[in-house]
């Protein structure tokens, strides 16, 4: 294995939470967290454009890397493959203000709508091919996730 191989394997694996040794997508639910808040603050320092634009090159580059791990691990969207959590993760908290209650309530509310899978999700996972087809599921799982949330913080207040 190539040093670029090992490089794209610890991206994709969500620097190593997917490695788990079971539930690796709600490890990588997890791992993501850290990430969400410095995106978070990345909006409040330079505005919540800016922190949108980044959520996007984000799932570009979760793309590519679960693209590239793929074939490297020689399996069709293998679960050690958490690059796509994150993804998901950073959609769900796109434009919400981050607190402790918002960031439980939301990766939970991701972990349901990625295990459960719903139509629009499970429809991306299939129609779509390699990288796209890893991630964008779990995008679709961060936008449902993402309206319930923002509708739960609108309702209570």
């Amino acid at each position: 294995m190539q040093l670029s191989d090992k490089h794209i394997l610890f991206l994709a694996t969500g620097f190593g939470s997917g490695n788990a040794p079971f539930s690796p997508g709600t490890f990588g639910s997890a791992a993501a967290l850290p990430l969400c808040i410095l995106v978070w603050l990345s909006g409040l320092a330079f505005g919540t454009p800016f922190s949108f634009l980044l959520i996007t090159a984000l799932i570009v580059v979760s793309v590519v890397v679960s693209e590239k791990a793929e074939k490297l691990l020689g399996e069709k969207d293998p679960s050690r493959v958490v690059i796509d959590e994150f993804a998901g993760m950073l959609v769900t908290f796109a434009g919400v203000t981050l607190t402790w209650k918002v960031a439980l309530a939301g990766f939970l509310l991701f972990r349901f709508f990625d295990i459960l899978k719903p139509i629009p999700v499970r429809t991306l996972e299939k129609v779509l091919p390699g990288g796209a087809g890893i991630v964008m599921d779990d995008v679709a799982a961060g936008v449902m996730a993402g309206l319930v949330l923002q509708i739960g913080l609108w309702v209570v207040g």
